[in-house]
């Protein structure tokens, strides 16, 4: 059986597949653009009606970013038969639902979706092994 458990954020994901008493990690980076809008002072700029258009503009380019990224995860793990997936902030979830909107293959391996802190690699390696020992 082989057990995937995917820890991700915006920058990177970390991937440990546990499959006949062997274990690998993988990282798969993504491309998102971090965008803060400030003047020359670093001060956040008021918002106007140009402002909210760029903004408009800039989080359907990440939403784009983010299916880019999501389908490079997702070419890593598709054979996997059990996935957990966890990480900080909402990239998880928002992870989980495009597995259950556009792979509904992968979306009926996950056994779970939760929430986690930044992690060293040895300590996401640890995290999905408790997961999948207690599950």
């Amino acid at each position: 059986m082989k057990q995937t458990g995917v820890w991700l954020d915006k920058n990177k994901a970390l991937i440990v597949t546990l499959e006949n008493n062997t274990e690998t990690l993988q990282t798969v980076l993504s491309d998102i653009d971090h965008y803060h809008e400030q003047d020359s002072l670093g001060n956040f700029r008021e918002r106007n009606p140009l402002n909210i258009i760029k903004e408009s503009s800039i989080l359907n380019r990440e939403k784009q970013q983010l299916k880019t990224y999501f389908k490079n995860i997702t070419s890593v793990i598709e054979n996997t038969d059990e996935l957990v997936i966890f990480g900080p902030a909402e990239t998880n979830e928002k992870f989980s639902k495009e597995l259950n909107d556009s792979y509904p293959n992968l979306s009926i391996c996950l056994k779970g979706v939760k929430k986690a802190d930044s992690m060293t690699d040895n300590q996401v390696r640890a995290w999905v092994r408790d997961f999948f020992d207690t599950n």
